[in-house]
């Protein structure tokens, strides 16, 4: 790691706070759900988590290290819940969203170079939008996934398999 600084927080703090939204946020709320789920448990009455982590867990980024790391270490932290709460009905899953036109990635969308580089080798050729994944969130939250825990959906328009 360089150590470049891409905003006005120092570099250690930066990371602390991109930690404590996208890892612990996720850990401590589904810590407190699935003592609701355990509750409710049995014959799959548990519940459905989701958590939405990013192509970013995979695939490398410059000067996305911080965001990344906690990217990636939803995708087993979602899997240990799967396994251990599995016996009370309680699925967990992971979503990964590729590139996606949010507001986050705003400077990128309008960024020409990025989008020759980058959004030329998705296979769909086209930036994702948030409905491209949300169909996958109302499967896993729905009795349809029932049987379904402990798994990542990768939905990058094909970018991962490029």
């Amino acid at each position: 790691m360089t150590g470049v600084q891409t905003c006005a927080l120092p570099i250690s703090e930066t990371y602390r706070k991109v930690l404590s939204v996208n890892l612990d946020g996720v850990f401590f709320t589904f810590r407190e759900a699935c003592k609701h789920m355990v509750a409710r448990g049995g014959d799959g009455q548990g519940g459905s988590l989701v958590a939405i982590s990013s192509l970013s867990a995979l695939d490398g980024a410059a000067r996305n290290q911080a965001y990344a790391a906690t990217k990636g270490a939803l995708i087993p932290m979602v899997r240990a819940i799967a396994v251990e709460h599995a016996r009370y009905g309680v699925r967990a899953n992971v979503i990964l969203p590729g590139w996606i036109a949010t507001d986050m990635t705003a400077g990128a969308q309008d960024n020409d170079k990025f989008n020759e580089n980058v959004i030329k080798r998705v296979p769909m050729r086209r930036w994702g939008e948030p409905a491209d994944f949300g169909g996958m969130a109302v499967y896993l939250a729905s009795d349809a996934s029932r049987f379904h825990t402990g798994d990542s959906f990768l939905i990058d328009g094909g970018y991962g398999v490029f």
